[in-house]
């Protein structure tokens, strides 16, 4: 299918929804947990293990689907997740039991690890170098707004037992809705120009970037022949990635654990609970809580998409790092320093600001280097790499950040204080790894890494 058939507004959208379903599936389980619990009678361990099956089928998710999809091709890949979405979210909708909502939940897993490896890649991969930053920013966008939909339908079925239908059900089966979307879009989407000429379909290729770039002021036959030229080099597969790319891998794998380390997922999915445990809070005023900081976190995120493509990725993430590492390390000190009633208020404006420095920074900028720094012929394997990165780290947070409260007595002033610490780490990892890829083509950015890679080589 070729690119003129939708408008490159339409093509970016329906190419990033995988977020708003990653976004979508991580978070709605927060409002239905307590739910299923109760109805399927349910242990602690039980009920967190549904939380967590996702992740485990996303780390599955995403290291298997890189090798894929630089096999079939983005377009087919992201066709499987959708479908991946569908069955996913209807089992969830159905399931009887314990053990039929943790099979729905892998799947969902597989689902969501796929099109976080996909997504940003195929965007990358279909964007014009002066317009990468914001394209690729709205996985991202779409990622937060998935979240804050979530919190919406949570709340929206809450105690609305609809057809004699319990709430917790219609809350999972509202992700029916973006993967059919998801679905209908993946069989219209053009392929990756990138990807065609890789497997020598110049002609489509050709008329792909026609259409994309014809209101960009790029040449898109001059950009055809920069990615036959990179098509072109000598291909080394997975031993690029320990050889000439393996600077690309560290990039991708700290980017992608750090994203999690300073602790991101501990509000998204926890923050009910923290004001619930670490305040005293009743637990309608914590959910509302974490509406507003979902929207929050959707409205940085906008602003994120306006500024991208204006500052250098780097200045952009120092940014972030300098405001969440001095948030959330005064959010700390005034935990240990004030009395529970005092430092309430202060906590949540001090997470506001936090989410602020992640949501414009880090959130965005991980997803869409991920998707520009590997070499075209190993640019699945690598973002499959990364993801996998991001779903352990999303996984060690999920996992440990209850257990680090009732560590620290229920005082979240000790679990901020790791986080932290990684925020500090992420600002010398930023400084001493990160290469900048604002304004410069996928393929210049491949030369520059081959360049280096050669000189290194000489020099030794």
């Amino acid at each position: 299918m070729r690119a003129r058939h939708l408008s490159i507004f339409f093509i970016f959208i329906f190419g990033a929804l995988g977020g708003l379903l990653f976004g979508f599936d991580t978070g709605i389980i927060s409002g239905a947990s307590s739910l299923i619990e109760n109805d399927f009678n349910l242990n602690i361990e039980q009920t967190g293990f549904i939380t967590s099956s996702v992740l485990i089928g996303s780390s599955i998710g995403a290291l298997s689907i890189g090798t894929l999809s630089d096999k079939f091709g983005r377009k087919r890949l992201l066709l499987v997740a959708s479908i991946l979405f569908l069955i996913g979210s209807g089992l969830s909708m159905v399931a009887v039991g314990f053990a039929s909502m943790v099979t729905a939940r892998i799947i969902l897993g597989f689902a969501v690890g796929s099109a976080s490896a996909l997504t940003p890649a195929y965007l990358a991969e279909l964007a014009d170098a002066p317009h990468r930053g914001s394209l690729g920013t709205m996985f991202q966008l779409m990622i937060t707004a998935g979240i804050l939909l979530a919190y919406v339908s949570n709340l929206s079925f809450l105690h609305h037992n609809l057809l004699g239908i319990r709430d917790w059900r219609w809350m999972l089966g509202s992700a029916l809705i973006p993967a059919a979307i998801l679905f209908i879009g993946s069989l219209i989407l053009p392929e990756s120009p990138r990807y065609l000429v890789e497997k020598g379909d110049v002609n489509n290729a050709r008329d792909v970037l026609h259409e994309l770039r014809k209101n960009t002021g790029e040449d898109p036959d001059k950009e055809l022949a920069d990615i036959q030229k990179i098509a072109n080099q000598p291909k080394g597969g997975w031993k690029e990635l320990v050889t000439f790319a393996r600077p690309a891998v560290i990039v991708a794998i700290g980017l992608m654990l750090l994203q999690q380390l300073v602790g991101i997922n501990s509000v998204i999915y926890f923050l009910p609970q923290v004001f619930i445990k670490g305040f005293g809070f009743a637990e309608g005023n914590a959910i509302w809580i974490s509406v507003g900081i979902g929207v929050v976190n959707f409205l940085c995120t906008v602003l994120a998409y306006q500024i991208m493509d204006k500052f250098n990725r780097r200045t952009i993430l120092l940014f972030g790092s300098i405001v969440m590492a001095v948030s959330i390390g005064i959010l700390s000190v005034l935990n240990y320093t004030l009395s529970v009633q005092a430092a309430a208020v202060p906590t949540m404006i001090l997470i506001g600001i936090y989410i602020f420095g992640f949501a414009v920074s880090w959130g965005p900028i991980c997803w869409l280097m991920l998707g520009e720094i590997f070499p075209l012929n190993v640019r699945g394997v690598g973002n499959s790499i990364g993801s996998a990165a991001n779903w352990i780290g999303n996984f060690i947070v999920s996992q440990f950040f209850l257990v680090l409260l009732s560590m620290f007595h229920n005082n979240v002033g000790g679990p901020f204080a790791v986080f932290a610490f990684f925020a500090v780490l992420s600002i010398f990892f930023v400084i001493y790894m990160v290469p900048e890829t604002r304004g410069k083509s996928l393929e210049h950015i491949e030369m520059e890494m081959r360049q280096k890679a050669a000189l290194k080589k000489s020099a030794n």
